[in-house]
This record gives structure tokens, C-alpha cells and sequence, in this order.
């Protein structure tokens, strides 16, 4: 399994967060688990890099934390997306696919070659 180099990853995490939160409410590890799960281990936070985003994300009103939790279970805090965080999702979904698009166009032969 090939990891996405931490240079180019650091644009990814909000646009994968928000990406997260549009599917179902989860808590920080469970959105970590997720975008590991829905990208083959391509993708992948540290628990310490996320939850600064996660905090930053919620002061820009783009999603939503709750504590939760059951008798005898620990607290977690789960996330939501917000109204403004789709909008937000959306923007950013643009963005990226311009991006890709534009560089497909640049290294599309590059980027289609498989690397063993």
C-alpha cells in the first residue's frame, strides 16, 4: 500500500474531514479509521495532527462537536458537518477536481504508469 507523502497530504485533511462528516457524525478516531478504510491506508492522521483540524474546522463553524457517551463507556466527542461546512465541501470539491484535472493534463502519462 502506497502512503501520499505528508507535503502533498496537508492540503488534504480538511476536504477529507469534511468529505467524512458528509457520510455520518463520527468522533475523531472513528474519522481517522474511516478515511484509512475509504482510501485503502493511502490516506492517513495521526490522532495528533487531526484533532487541531478538527478544533479548527469547528471554530470556522464548518462542523459541529457533542460529547457523548453511555454509563460506564468514556466521553467522545462526535462531529457533524454544518450547513456552512457543505458549502464549504462543495467549494472544496471544485477546487480539488480542478486541481486533479489540471494535473492529470500536465502528468497524465506519469501519473497512469503503475510503480511496483
Amino acid at each position: 500500500m502506497a502512503r501520499v507523502d505528508v507535503n502533498i497530504k496537508r492540503g488534504t485533511g480538511e476536504f477529507a474531514i469534511l468529505a467524512i462528516l458528509n457520510r455520518e457524525s463520527l468522533h475523531g478516531y472513528g474519522i481517522s479509521k474511516r478515511i484509512a478504510q475509504v482510501t485503502g491506508g493511502t490516506l492517513q492522521f495521526r490522532l495528533a495532527s487531526l484533532y487541531p483540524l478538527l478544533y479548527r474546522l469547528e471554530k470556522r463553524g464548518w462542523v459541529k462537536g457533542k460529547w457523548e457517551g453511555v454509563q460506564c463507556v468514556r466521553k467522545r466527542r462526535c462531529y457533524r458537518l454544518t450547513k456552512a461546512g457543505r458549502k464549504q465541501l462543495a467549494l472544496l470539491g471544485r477546487a480539488w477536481a480542478l486541481l486533479t484535472r489540471a494535473l492529470h493534463s500536465i502528468a497524465g502519462d506519469v501519473i497512469t504508469q503503475r510503480y511496483e
